[in-house]
């Protein structure tokens, strides 16, 4: 499990919560590993992990015990700035809710990480642009969301999340608020950026989705029953 070419090593993971008599096991001794370029599906129905899991791999949580290793690092041994590091160039983010600034166009809403991560102006406007182009919305930059259908929002937050070009993807249920066609965009804009070298892990639900994806991990009850 500790092979240096792995991208990400979970090994033993465990996150439970309220300790003792009523603990809940959210995570209960999760191993497994993803190598550079894959794309996996982690599946599982509500409450059977996936998103605690989604959270420790994004770094936006700890777990209880266990190691995580991403590139090599442990990252239960980095320091808050570090995290936040990794989170802003390593892993980009798409959520089931699209998350846009309605105030903003899709233009100014793809731009707006990269301002907060001290990128000039130039350069962030040419990777915003390019992003949107690489999504399909070349046409739409000067819309805003209420001016753009479900897929067309998400497509944005793609845009957002590939802008600043970080090797990994983290997709949480990114067809969950869209109907079938949207989402069936949705999942060729993601098997294209896989098919590009970046790592995708797509969280769902739905094993037509995770059809998708060349390997899937199937979790239930804090626990993975397939790979």
């Amino acid at each position: 499990m500790k092979d240096i070419n792995n991208l990400i090593t979970f090994s033993n993971i465990y996150k439970i919560y309220n300790k003792g008599e009523n603990e809940v096991r959210a995570l209960d001794g999760i191993s497994f590993s993803v190598v550079p370029g894959e794309f996996v599906a982690v599946v599982g129905q509500s409450g059977s992990g996936k998103s605690t899991l989604m959270n420790i791999l994004g770094c936006l949580d700890t777990p209880t015990s266990g190691e995580y290793r991403l590139e090599g690092q442990d990252v239960a041994g980095l320091s808050e700035r570090k995290l936040t590091q990794i989170r802003n160039r390593e892993i980009g983010f798409v959520f089931q809710g699209f998350n846009l600034i309605s105030g903003l166009d899709a233009l100014e809403n793809v731009e707006l990480p990269l301002q907060y991560r001290g990128f000039p102006r130039e350069e962030r406007h040419r990777l915003a642009k390019e992003a949107l182009e690489q999504v399909g919305l070349s046409e739409r930059m000067h819309h805003k969301p209420s001016q753009m259908s479900g897929g067309q929002q998400q497509r944005v937050a793609i845009a957002r999340a590939i802008a600043a070009k970080p090797p990994i993807i983290l997709a949480d249920e990114p067809t969950g608020n869209l109907d079938s066609r949207s989402g069936a965009s949705v999942m060729c804009i993601l098997n294209s950026l896989n098919a590009e070298g970046r790592t995708v892990i797509l969280i769902t639900h739905d094993d037509k989705i995770a059809a998708s994806a060349a390997r899937t991990i199937k979790i239930q009850d804090g626990r993975i029953v397939s790979h």
